[in-house]
């Protein structure tokens, strides 16, 4: 049920005409209460869509009643029409479940600069209040898809309380955060200051480290909602802990449905002086092209890893770096190990473990391969 696990949230997904497709394209997700906590992270892109403008002025006050959502048009570089759109949006939901437009979210999804047709999202919005259901989350997942192949979904379930989630994204997978949407919904008793501190940890670790082809897109948002309807209030770590559970598993259903992608690859880099140098060091490889063709022709060419690292202001030594691929020890001390025909890479997971031998620090980047598959999804993406 996603984000309707938790207990005091309604969500529908409807079809508003906005896809050329007919499939899903509006949804809407309700707090029913008692409380109205949020917390919100936005794409640090400078460029941004007119939904996000809005929504960051909604979080000055972070109090929110409903969230709406579409795909089939990001509402990206369409000026005052475009904003004004947005506001309009606002005030519909706002109307159909008498809550102030201030206390509602929105986010869209789709190409950018192209205006979004506001007679259909007014309709779509009308659909979608009336379709409000408590097991509305999976309608609600499927609405917001673009590229996406399939609904990404995810519950953790505590003691007394629950933390639901949905997502989307498929390309454009990059840090500060991707092409994603992401609603996240708990029914713990947290104000919205404890809801922010959880929210940032668990990004970071998670959302913030799934890099599939280095480009930032201009509409990303993760929200956390909660209505405090369970009656609990838990211990603000082991919220967090749940909540990154929630995240992590919500990121690597949007790497395993990255466009195109026929191999997905996590990047452990162990280590390391600092976390900011694993991480450094982890997100060169994912963005190195030649590393991700590499893996599409199934050849483990650790030679790229080490290229990508040198790239960075880590501190490491190049002749004293390990490097593994599915197990398989290919490279010790810089220099070659066992004969790297001994990967297999014929399986969609790959493992890439780093050793840079000079600290104790470590972090995981989540990528994927750059295929045919992918280069024709993008060429095509506006046709």
């Amino acid at each position: 049920m996603s984000v309707t696990a938790a207990a005091g949230f309604e969500a529908a997904g409807v079809s508003a005409g906005l896809k050329s497709s007919g499939g899903l394209d509006v949804a809407l997700v309700v707090n029913r209460g008692p409380l109205a906590s949020a917390a919100a992270v936005f794409t640090s892109n400078r460029s941004k869509a007119n939904p996000i403008l809005w929504s960051q002025q909604v979080m000055a006050d972070p109090v929110v009643s409903a969230i709406l959502l579409n795909s089939g048009g990001a509402n990206c570089f369409t000026g005052h029409e475009g904003f004004q759109t947005v506001h309009a949006s606002a005030e519909a939901v706002a109307d159909a479940l008498r809550v102030s437009a201030g206390d509602v979210l929105v986010c869209s999804t789709g190409l950018i600069g192209e205006q979004l047709d506001r007679v259909r999202m007014m309709a779509g919005i009308d659909q979608a209040a009336a379709a409000l259901d408590a097991h509305g989350g999976t309608a609600a997942a499927r609405a917001i898809m673009t590229t996406d192949t399939v609904p990404k979904l995810g519950v953790h379930a505590a003691d007394g309380w629950v933390v639901g989630g949905m997502a989307k994204g498929a390309g454009m997978l990059a840090p500060a955060l991707a092409t994603m949407l992401v609603v996240l919904t708990t029914d713990a008793v947290l104000d919205s200051s404890q809801l922010d501190a959880a929210l940032r940890e668990a990004v970071r670790t998670t959302f913030d480290r799934l890099d599939s082809d280095g480009c930032m897109s201009t509409n990303d948002q993760v929200t956390l909602l909660a209505s405090g309807a369970s009656g609990i209030r838990p211990d603000l770590d082991a919220f967090t802990a749940a909540l990154t559970d929630v995240c992590a598993e919500l990121a690597r259903q949007l790497m395993a449905d990255a466009e195109g992608a026929d191999h997905e690859i996590t990047i452990t880099v162990a280590g390391a002086a600092s976390e900011s140098d694993a991480e450094e060091v982890g997100r060169a490889i994912a963005r190195s092209n030649l590393f991700k063709a590499a893996v599409f022709g199934n050849d483990p060419n650790w030679g790229r890893v080490l290229a990508a690292i040198g790239t960075t202001s880590a501190e490491f030594d190049p002749y004293n770096v390990d490097v593994r691929m599915n197990g398989v020890r290919v490279c010790h001390e810089g220099g070659p190990d066992a004969p790297r025909e001994r990967v297999d890479l014929a399986p969609r997971a790959l493992l890439v473990e780093l050793d840079l031998f000079v600290g104790a620090h470590s972090a995981t980047i989540l990528t994927n391969d750059l295929t045919h598959a992918y280069v024709h999804e993008n060429s095509a993406y506006a046709s």
